[in-house]
């Protein structure tokens, strides 16, 4: 799925028009505090990272940035490949490990 149709997709279950930003903003770092748990008790408390789970908490990241894309008139095509651009740029040759 390309990201603009993804972000078209997720539109159709937005609720409300008021303080729809903050509301997705606000939601976004709820959903990602949800992921950082799933890997903080992986890591640090030993339970088993339950694959589905994350996949469920990073679809709902996903969805709240969409939407905040969506309320700034941004194509999410666009997010992406502004951000593939700036890593290219900080890491013309990719990631090495320089230790």
């Amino acid at each position: 799925m390309e990201f603009d149709e993804y972000q078209k997709a997720a539109k159709r279950t937005l609720y409300g028009n008021e303080q729809v930003l903050t509301n997705c903003a606000l939601g976004l770092a709820g959903e990602t505090g949800q992921v950082v748990d799933l890997v903080k008790n992986y890591t640090f408390r030993g339970k088993n990272l339950d694959r589905q789970e994350l996949i469920h908490e990073m679809g709902d990241v996903l969805w709240y940035l969409s939407q905040v894309a969506e309320w700034a008139d941004i194509p999410f095509d666009e997010v992406a490949e502004s951000n593939i651009k700036a890593l290219n740029k900080r890491y013309p040759h990719g990631y090495e490990n320089q230790n």
